[in-house]
């Protein structure tokens, strides 16, 4: 039974870490510190939401969940450095990653909401310990190794994921990285090789080593946690991995000023279904 959990959990990653084949509407920049430009998309009206998405995901990633929150929110969703229509630097720190959404903040108007999504809940994590000027934080499954139920990523593992990117060997990145950092079934991954969104995937191999460079030096403990000082939503699906369940349980707990909610039947995703709390949330 847990097996087969987790193999639909893969699954279910494995779609949503599928570039959107959309095409796109025309994008707005803002130049980041170190002079890359940072490729950002705003839709609906109301105080200020932006999405910081995980591995594979561009701003087009929660698209259905963004379009339900617009009629709310202004909701702004942006590619990270190194995929989509965003530039990118030979050299990477989280820091870098900070300092694009904090690029960001000023197109907001006011202090934003930040949404944060996988890893990208991480980096709001700690971009708000850094002292981004964000209203409330919305963490959806942030994948941190709280304990020593599940291995944390081993420190060379970017290294790893640069070394296959630098051979011009994209697809084996790509492929290292959906089973022995997301712990895709190795079928599932051998499956989708003649996909029509590989090469998408492929197109932004080299931003494997920045989501594992986050989830292999960012941690979170009691005391870190106490440096966030806005209001946090820590979410999870019902059918979720046990350790991310946890994790966004045991984080709400740790922060001075958090809430945790599960919602019934949802995977590791950004579903509509979300939506509720969310507003919920914001208007309080």
């Amino acid at each position: 039974m847990l097996k087969r959990r987790l193999i639909a959990g893969a699954t279910a990653l494995f779609c949503l870490v599928c570039p959107s084949l959309a095409q796109d509407k025309p994008m707005q920049f803002v130049t980041s510190a170190d002079g890359i430009r940072i490729a950002y998309e705003t839709q609906g009206s109301g105080p200020p939401l932006i999405f910081v998405v995980g591995a594979f995901n561009d701003h087009q990633t929660g698209a259905a969940l963004a379009q339900v929150l617009a009629a709310d929110f202004t909701v702004i969703t942006y590619d990270r450095r190194g995929r989509g229509q965003s530039g990118d630097a030979p050299e990477y720190t989280v820091q870098k990653e900070i300092d694009d959404l904090a690029a960001l903040l000023p197109m907001a108007g006011t202090a934003p909401a930040l949404l944060g999504f996988s890893s990208g809940a991480m980096m709001v994590v700690e971009g708000a310990q850094r002292g981004l000027a964000a209203s409330r934080l919305i963490l959806v499954e942030p994948p941190y190794v709280l304990d020593a139920s599940r291995p944390r990523p081993a420190a060379d593992f970017p290294d790893r994921l640069r070394a296959l990117i630098a051979e011009g060997r994209r697809g084996e990145a790509v492929e290292l990285f959906q089973t022995d950092f997301i712990g895709m079934p190795r079928e599932i991954v051998e499956q989708s090789r003649n996909a029509p969104f590989r090469p998408a995937l492929e197109a932004m191999a080299q931003s494997t080593v920045y989501d594992a460079t986050i989830a292999s030096t960012l941690t979170l403990d009691r005391e870190r946690a106490g440096m966030i000082r806005q209001p946090v939503l820590s979410i999870s699906g019902s059918d979720s991995a046990p350790f991310l369940v946890e994790t966004a349980r045991a984080l709400a707990e740790m922060v001075p000023d958090g809430r945790y909610v599960a919602i019934d039947g949802m995977n590791h995703d950004l579903s509509p279904a979300l939506a509720p709390a969310i507003s919920d949330f914001l208007e309080q």
